[in-house]
C-alpha cells in the first residue's frame, strides 16, 4: 500500500527549498532585515522553522519529550513562540541555517519511516502523518512568504497551495474554539481558483453559504499574511464571512492578523 504522506513530503522539501534558496546566499545584514511579523527579523523566521521541526520531530520519535515541551507551552502560550524564535536568531546565520537544514531532513526521514496509520501528539489534537506534513508545509510556506516580502521578492504560486488550502479549511472549527466562540452548524462551501487556473472545492455544492476567490490569496488569509480587505477573497452569507474574519490554519492562540494596507 503507497504511503499517503509520501507525496506531500516530497512537496515539504519542495516548499523548504524554496525558502532555502531566499536566504542561502543573504549577508548577515540581511539576516537582521525586518519581518511583516512584529519583532521578527528573517533569522528569526528560520529559527522559528528549525524550532517547529524539533518540535515535530520529538512528537514523531519522543513522546514523553515532546509531553515536557509541550506542557512548557501551555504553560507560557502567549509568548513560547517568540522565545523559540529568539533562541534560535541569536545564532550566526550559517549555524542557523545549517541547524534548519539538518532538522528538517531529519524529520523528514522520521516520517517517512513512521508506521502506517500513526497518529502524534501535538500542541492540538493528535495528528496523523499527512496532517502533520501539511501543517509543517503551511508553516514553511507561511513564514517564506514574511522572509519574501521582507526581501521585496515575489514568489509564483505553485500547486503546493492546496496543502495550505485544505488545512485551512479543515481548521475552520478551531478558530472559533480559540476564541471561545461555537462554531456554525451549517456547513460552508469553499470553491478557490489554483495557480494554473484549476478550481479547488471543499464541501457540499449545495451549500447556502460559500467562499470563493483566488487561492492563493485563502492561503494568504488562513496564515494570517494579509487582512482580508486586500484579498479577493469573497463570503457568501454571515457565516462565511464571520469565519473569514477570525480564520487561522495554524494551532495556537488566536493571532492578531495584519493590518489592512494604509491603515
Amino acid at each position: 500500500m503507497s504511503d499517503p504522506a509520501a507525496p506531500i513530503l516530497d512537496d515539504l522539501r519542495s516548499e523548504s527549498e524554496e525558502v532555502d534558496r531566499l536566504v542561502a546566499e543573504l549577508d548577515d545584514e540581511s539576516w537582521s532585515l525586518p519581518t511583516p511579523a512584529a519583532g521578527w527579523t528573517v533569522a528569526h523566521q528560520i529559527a522559528h522553522l528549525a524550532w517547529t521541526d524539533t518540535a515535530s520531530l520529538l512528537a514523531v520519535t519522543d513522546e514523553a519529550a515532546f509531553a515536557d515541551v509541550a506542557a512548557k507551552a501551555l504553560a507560557a502560550p502567549d509568548s513560547f513562540v517568540d522565545e523559540g524564535a529568539e533562541a534560535g536568531a541569536v545564532l550566526p546565520p550559517d549555524q542557523l541555517l545549517a541547524q534548519w537544514r539538518e532538522g528538517r531532513e531529519r524529520l523528514q526521514r522520521a516520517l517517512r519511516s513512521a508506521p502506517a496509520g500513526a497518529r502524534f501528539p501535538w500542541y492540538g489534537p493528535p495528528m496523523s502523518a499527512p496532517s502533520m506534513v501539511t501543517a509543517r508545509l503551511m508553516e514553511t510556506w507561511a513564514h517564506g512568504q514574511d522572509i519574501a516580502d521582507a526581501l521585496g521578492v515575489r514568489r509564483e504560486p505553485t500547486a503546493r497551495l492546496r496543502h495550505v488550502a485544505w488545512i485551512g479549511v479543515r481548521a475552520r472549527d478551531y478558530a472559533y474554539f480559540v476564541r471561545g466562540e461555537r462554531p456554525p452548524a451549517a456547513p460552508i462551501r469553499v470553491e478557490l481558483t489554483g495557480p494554473e487556473g484549476q478550481l479547488w472545492t471543499y464541501g457540499p455544492e449545495d451549500a447556502d453559504q460559500r467562499v470563493t476567490g483566488p487561492a492563493l490569496d485563502f492561503c494568504l488569509l488562513v496564515t494570517q499574511r494579509a487582512h482580508r480587505a486586500d484579498l479577493g477573497v469573497r463570503a457568501e452569507g454571515a457565516d462565511a464571512g464571520r469565519w473569514l474574519d477570525i480564520a487561522q490554519a495554524f494551532a495556537g492562540p488566536a493571532g492578531p492578523g495584519r493590518p489592512a494596507k494604509g491603515a
